[in-house]
């Protein structure tokens, strides 16, 4: 009970994000107006790293910021036990967003995958330093990776509420880069038809996306670059 008001007055949070944000030309060549910074953490989720939000790289359209707080909130009731992890999103103004190709508009952002210790237990994916904060991690064939395995059950869930919010606010799924070798293990879910629909990049990406799976939104941008 306590778990589900704690969940109700975080969404209520929500109406906070007053203005609208402004976005400009693409994910790989854009610019951000007005961008929100996503929350450190809520009650089944937690950011990557606290130095990455003091440094402003958690930052993300208006729209998108309501998305994300959305489906986590949805996942939450129907996957209470089970612990996320975002990544990297860009900066409040946009633009060049190193090492990334794209991140340029507020539109893109990186989940690290759920996983589940060697009792089967949700606990967040570690993000040191050492690790890249989590970008270097390396998961095998089966998705494992020291006595940690991807929760793809999760890893659906959450996808599948992203796109449901998605589309509530003008903001649906455009792409999804994930490990191709473990896409027929996420249809495999409960929630893998209502998956399949979704914009899968079906190639090999520049990087290797087993670590965590990077969604583009498509809200309606600005065409090039703001000028001031």
């Amino acid at each position: 009970m306590l778990r589900l008001l704690v969940i109700s007055v975080w969404l209520l949070s929500l109406s906070a994000i007053a203005k609208e944000s402004t976005c400009y030309g693409t994910v790989a060549n854009g610019a951000l107006r007005d961008g929100v910074a996503l929350p450190e953490d809520g009650p089944n989720f937690t950011s990557y790293s606290g130095l990455a939000i003091t440094l402003g790289r958690t930052h993300v359209h208006s729209r998108v910021a309501t998305v994300v707080s959305e489906a986590y909130a949805a996942a939450a009731k129907s996957l209470p036990e089970v612990v996320y992890v975002y990544g990297e999103t860009g900066w409040a103004e946009g633009g060049r967003f190193r090492p990334h190709k794209t991140h340029q508009n507020g539109l893109s952002v990186d989940f690290f995958v759920p996983v589940r210790d060697a009792d089967g237990k949700s606990v967040p994916i570690p993000t040191s330093p050492f690790t890249r904060y989590g970008y270097d991690l390396e998961f095998d064939a089966k998705a494992r990776l020291d006595g940690l395995t991807i929760d793809f059950e999760a890893t659906a869930e959450h996808l599948y509420q992203l796109d449901r919010a998605g589309r509530r606010h003008g903001a649906p799924i455009g792409l999804v880069i994930f490990d191709v070798a473990y896409l027929e293990r996420l249809f495999a879910t409960r929630r893998g038809p209502a998956l399949r629909r979704l914009p899968f990049l079906r190639r090999t990406p520049w990087v290797r996306h087993d670590e965590h799976y990077h969604v583009d939104f498509a809200v309606p941008c600005r065409s090039g670059l703001p000028k001031d």
